[in-house]
């Protein structure tokens, strides 16, 4: 049937119900369990005839005669219902048949039993709607196969595919994880501005806003790193951020134009010994999320077992030839670098916020870390020398209106000695979730109007 014609089929339904007195979206709801604590204690439930009240959304309907079974998922687990003519009484029994479907969310009030296949179900003594869908589930219509769609509808896409759920439910344990490490080490989890006068921390583009109330231009922030740092010279010593930054260029498969990205910066600390901290944290994470030191990304195994690779920059890219150096690194060396990966020692000019690694080289104390051809994350050993700061901004000839003065200023009443990273957390999350784009892993990526 034409997505049309069920929808004012649909339509007609909700009618139905609200001639019959009954409000087709109720404020309340009796829940007492959700469908897993059901399934985890079925046999505690079932033998006591203990009366459960279950909600859900409703999967699949079988009619048979004067007995009807539907499957229902909350956000927990799904299970069976069993609807009995003889017991519900045949207006009540004809309500439910007449006017429920797929894709509905309902109530359910009943006991547990098993039938004679074995499959836990409740038997259901009533029922309420708690939301009538007027438009089918994809399976009904024309299925969801359009990857594009997928991204475009990711309500439908977490509905019809589990796994895709399962993905963003990792992402959340990730970060979260993240967080727990960080924490435990004693460092702090601060909030710096979005909005920004200035788009420091990166020569990313920026995107462009205005604020009325102030007549005043202001960018979505491209980095946190400036404002971070503006917190090492205030006294703060091991902090960090999680948040999203803004980079308005080009969208593939590890871009979008909004992202997240955790930025960390430590005191008294330098690019080897954050190393350290590095291969420790992310193994210990992959312990924790995957349990264990070895994962599949794309087809290849990755092991995180240290100590990790580490290679100098010049020696990756030097038998390769091409036009930016940054360009080339990420383009054709990078793809190389399948096993966790330190690249370091990179020109200076390709990081002019990092300290070089002595006066007279042009090699910056710097790190990127690299598996699966991914750049996961970004560190070094900050530069904290006013001038020599200031000195940077003018050889890059980076912008008049992008030279943040008030950060030279901030430096210039000293800023302790100390190392940084930034770690793309799409990127890490696509890793360890083997997926093969960003937007895989983020809920609502950027797509061009359809």
């Amino acid at each position: 049937m034409p997505i049309v014609n069920i929808y004012k089929t649909r339509l007609k339904k909700l009618e139905a119900i609200k001639k019959a007195g009954v409000n087709p979206y109720p404020i309340k709801t009796k829940r007492t369990h959700s469908i897993e604590e059901v399934l985890n204690n079925f046999e505690k439930f079932s033998q006591a005839k203990t009366k459960l009240s279950l909600v859900g959304r409703i999967r699949a309907i079988r009619e048979h005669g004067g007995s009807t079974f539907i499957h229902f998922e909350d956000g927990t687990a799904k299970i069976q219902a069993y609807f009995k003519k003889d017991k519900l009484g045949e207006k009540t029994y004809k309500f439910f048949l007449d006017n429920f479907d797929i894709g509905d969310f309902i109530e359910i009030s009943g006991v547990l039993f098993k039938t004679k296949r074995g499959e836990k179900t409740i038997e259901v003594v009533s029922f309420k709607i708690l939301a009538k869908s007027l438009l089918p589930l994809p399976e009904k219509w024309h299925g969801l196969k359009d990857v594009e769609e997928r991204f475009r509808k990711r309500y439908l896409d977490l509905i019809m595919n589990p796994e895709v759920k399962e993905k963003f439910e990792m992402r959340s344990k990730i970060v979260e994880e993240l967080r727990h490490i960080l924490n435990e080490q004693g460092f702090l989890e601060v909030e710096t501005p979005i909005l920004q006068p200035i788009p420091g921390g990166a020569l990313a583009k920026p995107f462009k806003t205005h604020l009325n109330a102030l007549n005043l231009d202001l960018y979505l922030r491209v980095a946190p790193e400036l404002y971070l740092k503006r917190l090492l010279v205030g006294g703060f010593e091991k902090i960090y951020e999680i948040g999203r930054c803004f980079r308005n260029e080009g969208i593939d498969a590890y871009h979008n134009p909004d992202f997240t990205m955790l930025e960390l910066y430590w005191a008294y600390q330098d690019r080897d010994g954050l190393m350290k901290f590095v291969e420790k944290t992310i193994t210990d994470l992959v312990e924790k999320i995957k349990k264990t030191q070895e994962i599949n990304y794309q087809g290849q195994k990755i092991s995180f077992k240290t100590p990790w690779l580490r290679i100098r920059f010049k020696d990756l890219v030097k038998k390769t030839k091409g036009v930016g150096l940054d360009e080339l690194f990420k383009e054709i060396s990078r793809r190389k670098l399948i096993q966790p990966t330190f690249v370091i020692d990179h020109p200076v000019e390709m990081a002019i916020l990092a300290k070089a690694k002595t006066d007279q080289t042009k090699e910056a104390h710097r790190f990127q870390l690299v598996a699966g051809g991914i750049e996961i994350i970004n560190g070094f050993s900050e530069l904290n020398d006013s001038l020599e700061q200031e000195r940077r901004f003018r050889t890059a000839k980076i912008e008049t209106e992008r030279k943040d003065k008030d950060f030279l200023e901030a430096l210039q009443y000293g800023m302790p000695p100390a190392a940084g990273l930034g770690v793309g957390i799409d990127r890490l999350v696509a890793l360890l979730t083997d997926s093969h784009s960003l937007r895989e892993v983020i809920l609502f990526p950027t797509m061009r109007p359809k």
